[in-house]
């Protein structure tokens, strides 16, 4: 295998000229250039990224984690974060969780690896990790950036949309179509975020004199199999119910197959909405409704953040990330609707 000393060698420089020429990274001549370019296509010579490390005291490749691979959801952050590192010539190397044990477990596991991976920096989804968790791993690894996660400890490395609101904005929208008999399917009551969306949605419908207790919630995990299931119960349990409100986007998508299934008309019987805005959002039958979370910006500030914090760079991070409703056909006023039974 070729080495940086048999490129020097053959176009007729240093190694001090060729490393430059190489890298892009200080003065050469133009001619010098052409002749290590050269140089390396004779060879078909490859640049160490372990002689790179050495010198530079980086890889140029930034970890991330997520819970899982599925989803649209998680996609479009995957997307975005490859989209912005290979904008500065850098690459992401991804971890998620597996196992037989609990998914804080696997959370702490996977970060860990792409810690101990020697990741310039490090990016963290998860709703399971504890406060003390985040603050044990960024001792850990100090460059590191948290979505969709408010960490009051580390504020600059939190980038997180207000849930709060965003459970507010999904029961307004209900309330503002006259809907009062209204079911929830959530997220795991461990998730901060979904406690979040929750607090702001019964903070809502309390303001409207319903009570927490009077809607029929039920805990289901995010996924698809959870939405269908839970929406499956509360068919079989007979909810009064016009309005239903699912704390992402995966578990609606479920919930409107699931509702279609059982001869349940959307949204002239049921009107549902979601939570995320996610792209699938768009392509249901009818459209889904959906509490919009600027999920892209969000990646993109958070990804750039840490960019700047592990290769000096200067992006303008944005802090505020407003939160709306994209109405689509899955809504309707109650008006029109007719009670389940």
């Amino acid at each position: 295998m070729a080495t940086l000393k048999d490129v020097a060698a053959l176009a007729g420089v240093g190694m001090s000229t060729a490393s430059r020429a190489i890298s892009g990274k200080g003065p050469v001549s133009a001619d010098a250039a052409a002749r290590v370019q050269a140089a390396i296509e004779a060879l078909n010579f490859r640049p160490s990224s372990i002689g790179r490390a050495m010198a530079t005291k980086q890889l140029g490749i930034i970890g991330i984690f997520v819970p899982t691979f599925f989803g649209s959801y998680y996609g479009t952050i995957l997307k975005e974060t490859d989209t912005e590192l290979r904008a500065v010539h850098r690459h992401v190397v991804v971890a998620t969780g597996c196992g037989e044990t609990t998914p804080r477990e696997q959370a702490i596991e996977a970060v860990r690896f792409l810690i101990g991976r020697d990741c310039d920096g490090v990016v963290v989804i998860s709703h399971d990790l504890h406060d003390e968790d985040l603050t044990m791993l960024h001792k850990l690894h100090p460059r590191m950036a948290f979505l969709n996660r408010a960490f009051d400890q580390l504020p600059d490395a939190s980038f997180c949309a207000d849930h709060v609101r965003g459970g507010a904005l999904a029961a307004r929208t209900l309330l503002d179509h006259g809907h009062r008999d209204i079911a929830v399917i959530a997220g795991p009551f461990t998730a901060s975020d979904n406690r979040a969306r929750l607090d702001g949605f019964f903070a809502e419908l309390a303001r409207d004199g319903i009570a927490r207790n009077d809607v029929t919630l039920i805990e289901s995990d995010f996924s698809p199999e959870g939405g269908y299931a839970a929406t499956g119960e509360l068919l079989k349990g007979n909810a009064q119910f016009t309005g239903l409100f699912c704390a992402n986007d995966t578990m609606a998508v479920s919930a409107l197959a699931r509702l279609q299934e059982a001869g349940v008309s959307v949204p002239h019987e049921v009107s549902v909405i979601g939570y995320d805005d996610d792209y699938s959002a768009a392509y249901t039958a009818p459209g889904l409704t959906s509490v919009h979370i600027p999920t892209a910006e969000l990646t993109r500030n958070a990804v750039r953040w840490l960019v700047n914090q592990c290769y000096g760079t200067s992006w303008d991070i944005e802090r505020d990330f407003p939160v709306t409703v994209t109405m689509r056909g899955s809504v309707a006023h109650a008006s029109k609707t007719k009670h389940r039974r």
